[in-house]
């Protein structure tokens, strides 16, 4: 302990305490004024802008939105998507997370890998593997003999769209089930109760705030969503708000007025859901059943149903997330697509490849994602490192106003943040707008609360003993804070700053909004493929895409595990 806090001896002076604690202020004034102008400006200016016309109140944008198209029929419409691709997702996760962690299913690391999978996988690249398969006219599996799927239509949707959340319930779910002490579950089935019944009856009462929370969470997602509603929902004439936004964001001119009405509509359950998500956060500690002594969890004996079990589990891995990206590498060794025949086994090749990889707007695409995707992770894990230490190892005022400020962007979705920034900066001073700072600005609003979720915890699972020691050397808090505290988290944040740049690289709907010609990232490039019917070279890049996120996804999920070992060390 007294090692780590050697090169911060020293008594400090009165003048000198004074200036730290005026350096103190000034850092988190300066912290706060930043994340508010990322996360409050955009919102209000996008308020103001959908209630005026030319500097007058005016309630026109609203009324001309609700007649273009009935708000009954797009508000249900919104409705059954979000409620359809929730009910997918939180069973599917759910059910597939209680058989790998709570029970002996055959096979459960393979089960855990492929159940992830689909949340690397970009939302629009996962969407037109969809169309791939399931096309009604050249799907791959349409050509099995008596599949008749169609995904332009509302099932289509759902599914598509639920089998991409799914893997976000899976997680949330496999940590609950994970941290549940059996002891109860033993007691139950020692009284005789069934297998089933101690499941329904005993774990997912256990479990329930977390449950609440996966559904909350895919019902905001779902209802932000962008990807599915565009390209699936639009040919099928099935409107949304998020489609109704991009296409009043698309047509000449912009009807910006009539978006901001759209959008602040939007927002509203957002914001809902957000406090629903903090209500049920905080309700896992009155449910917490993890006690001091370890355990480890005894899994539910299947019997006869464990091989039925396996099979279903591996049926739904292989639809959600092996079918996916089968379809994209066998799309992307093609010369056309088209509908699948046994001559094309003969004709694979690797030209998309090539075509794609030396075209040089690919390059530039590739170029632009790191760079935005670098500067926003870089960004996000200092902002989030220093206002997770303000909230939680200071007592300065204001920091429970950060805190609930930095969390703000939770509730914008994507393509209202794209809106709100388009807005705020097409007619500011700031030479932003056609840039890609405009795009740097867009990705650390949207993830600054999941860097301070990272740094949140890592913080709050370190004990308080080496800063302590430094503290009675003489040093500042500041000081503790640079060369005690970093050094020890530095795994979680660059965890954090890689899960940053995954994301980053997955995001469309705020870019599909703010880049402009020359300034495109991979997500707006593949969008631009698809548009432009260049379906095997967007295949290609596609899988070259997933494949390097999965690699970043692994990276990240080592230092992750590297840091919960550091933090059990510093805390023995």
């Amino acid at each position: 302990m007294t090692d780590l806090a050697r090169g911060v001896r020293g008594g400090p002076s009165a003048g000198a305490s004074r200036r730290s604690a005026l350096g103190e202020h000034v850092l988190v004034g300066t912290v706060t004024a930043l994340v508010a102008a990322l996360a409050l400006v955009p919102t209000t200016y996008l308020i103001w802008r959908s209630l005026t016309e030319n500097g007058r109140f005016t309630l026109d944008h609203y009324r001309a939105a609700y007649s273009t198209v009935g708000i009954g029929t797009l508000a249900f419409n919104s409705l059954w998507f979000a409620v359809g691709s929730s009910a997918v997702a939180v069973v599917a996760g759910t059910l597939t997370a209680y058989l790998v962690v709570r029970t002996d299913v055959p096979g459960r690391r393979l089960l855990f890998l492929g159940s992830v999978v689909p949340l690397v996988i970009p939302g629009v690249l996962y969407t037109v593997a969809w169309i791939f398969l399931a096309s009604p006219r050249a799907g791959l599996l349409n050509a099995i003999p008596g599949v008749g799927l169609n995904v332009f239509s509302g099932p289509g949707m759902v599914f598509a769209e639920g089998f991409h959340l799914a893997p976000l319930v899976f997680l949330l779910m496999a940590a609950a089930f994970a941290s549940v002490d059996p002891a109860l579950e033993e007691a139950a089935t020692l009284s005789g109760a069934h297998p089933r019944a101690v499941a329904l009856r005993v774990t997912l009462p256990l479990v329930r705030p977390a449950l609440i929370a996966a559904v909350v969470v895919t019902l905001v997602r779902t209802i932000e969503s962008f990807e599915v509603p565009a390209l699936v929902g639009l040919p099928a004439g099935i409107w949304v708000y998020t489609s109704r936004i991009w296409r009043a964001m698309s047509i000449f001119p912009a009807d910006v007025g009539q978006a901001a009405a759209y959008s602040v509509t939007l927002l509203v359950p957002c914001v809902l859901g957000l406090a629903l998500l903090l209500r049920a956060t905080r309700g896992l500690r009155r449910f917490r059943t993890v006690s001091g002594r370890g355990f480890r969890g005894t899994r539910v004996k299947l019997g006869r149903w464990r091989r039925p079990a396996c099979l279903a589990a591996t049926v739904y891995v292989s639809v959600a997330a092996v079918l996916p990206v089968l379809a994209l590498g066998w799309i992307s060794l093609q010369h056309f697509y088209g509908a699948p025949s046994t001559d094309d086994f003969r004709r694979l090749t690797l030209s998309n490849y090539v075509s794609v990889l030396d075209e040089p707007a690919s390059v530039r695409t590739v170029w632009n994602t790191l760079l935005v995707g670098a500067g926003a992770a870089t960004a996000v894990v200092v902002l989030a490192v220093v206002i997770a230490w303000v909230v939680v190892r200071t007592r300065i005022p204001g920091r429970t106003l950060l805190d609930a400020t930095a969390f703000l962007p939770l509730a914008l979705p994507g393509i209202v943040l794209g809106v709100a920034l388009l807005v705020v900066y097409v007619r500011s001073p700031l030479p932003v707008y056609g840039t890609l700072w405009v795009l740097l600005i867009a990705y650390v609003t949207r993830y600054l609360p999941y860097g301070m979720r990272y740094a949140t915890a890592a913080l709050a699972q370190l004990g308080d003993d080496l800063e302590e020691a430094a503290r009675s050397s003489g040093a500042s808090r500041l000081q503790a804070f640079r060369r005690i505290l970093v050094p020890l988290i530095l795994p979680t944040l660059a965890a954090a700053w890689l899960y940053v740049l995954v994301v980053s690289a997955r995001e469309l709907s705020s870019a599909i909004l703010l880049y402009s010609p020359g300034k495109e990232v991979l997500s707006v490039r593949i969008w631009e493929l698809y548009e432009d019917g260049r379906l095997t070279e967007l295949a290609a890049l596609g899988v070259v895409m997933v494949a390097a996120l999965c690699t970043l996804a692994g990276v990240a999920y080592l230092l992750s595990r590297r840091s919960t070992l550091l933090r059990r060390l510093a805390r023995g």
